[in-house]
């Protein structure tokens, strides 16, 4: 990806917004049981909770048929916003903040170094799930929201600003950013390996021989995508819960974990693997391999503005 890289910050952020969006396209409906399933039985005892939801493709089916197409896909328009700003920076900072830190520790800023690529995802990743928090909140709440197959607590909003305007008029600017700190460790942990594990297993493939290409490409970023999915999915459950609470539930990301296990078992948070899974592959596979593509128009346009 970086040897196609646009030569601006903003282009390769700009180029990451896009590659997301068109990703999370394809990815949303698994996104949403996700969500719902990560929300059900919140805080109930093993055996006291009636499972609405059992795995991936039959929530897939109960709520198109529940709700139609317009419940699986709730919340898409908030979660391209979401995608633009935490991509776009994921992806967008990742190179300027490697290559700073590499020129600290090497008299070459483009030498690979794993401990400095761990850092720069996770620090990109942060600088994104800090700007987008508040699409995530109404993004989850839209999502978890049903008339028909409710499970935790239910926001009704009549579209995303309608969601923005009324957390806005309850809970003040505070209010938006609920949940943030457990975003920055979900992103941190997600970003952390996101982006060094493409990368890796890209240079492993190359040196066995794989072309550049979209082989390549596809192989590296459903790699990326297991890894990230078993690193990540823990926080993600915690995010899930906090952003879709009322009141003070729970006090913090520590607090929200400690009560889920405590109540319902370790395992809790893996509530919903399978689905996020069903999603982080695709997505991840579609943004990295997405993002190849985008990177090398950004990349002509800008040589193009340049040069003229």
């Amino acid at each position: 990806m970086s040897s196609h890289a646009p030569q601006t910050t903003a282009g390769t952020f700009v180029a990451g917004g896009i590659a997301a969006c068109g990703a999370v396209t394809v990815t949303h409906g698994f996104e949403t049981v996700k969500t719902r399933l990560q929300l059900q039985g919140e805080l109930a005892a093993k055996g006291q909770t009636q499972k609405l939801y059992t795995g991936v493709f039959q929530g897939v089916r109960v709520i198109v048929q529940k709700e139609g197409l317009r419940g699986l896909l709730a919340g898409l328009g908030t979660a391209y916003c979401y995608q633009t700003m935490l991509n776009g920076c994921r992806l967008g900072f990742y190179e300027p903040i490697r290559g700073s830190l590499a020129s600290h520790f090497y008299s070459d800023a483009k030498q690979q170094a794993l401990g400095i690529n761990v850092v720069s995802g996770a620090a990109s990743g942060i600088i994104g799930a800090m700007i987008a928090s508040p699409f995530f909140l109404v993004k989850t709440r839209l999502q978890s929201y049903s008339p028909f197959l409710p499970v935790g607590t239910q926001h009704h909003y009549n579209g995303a600003i309608d969601g923005f305007r009324k957390i806005w008029a309850s809970e003040g600017p505070k209010g938006l950013y609920r949940g943030v700190t457990a975003a920055v460790i979900r992103t941190g942990f997600g970003s952390s390996v996101q982006l060094p594990t493409y990368f890796l297993a890209k240079r492993r493939l190359q040196g066995m021989g794989m072309k550049d290409g979209p082989a390549l490409h596809l192989t590296s970023s459903a790699a990326s995508g297991f890894v990230v999915c078993c690193v990540m999915h823990p926080p993600d459950t915690v995010m899930s819960r906090m952003y879709n609470q009322t009141g003070n539930l729970y006090a913090n990301a520590w607090d929200c974990i400690a009560k889920t296990v405590r109540t319902e078992g370790l395992l809790a948070v893996y509530k919903g693997y399978f689905a996020h899974l069903a999603r982080i592959l695709p997505h991840t596979v579609l943004t990295l391999t997405f993002a190849e593509q985008t990177n090398k128009v950004m990349r002509r346009l800008e040589q193009q503005i340049f040069l003229d």
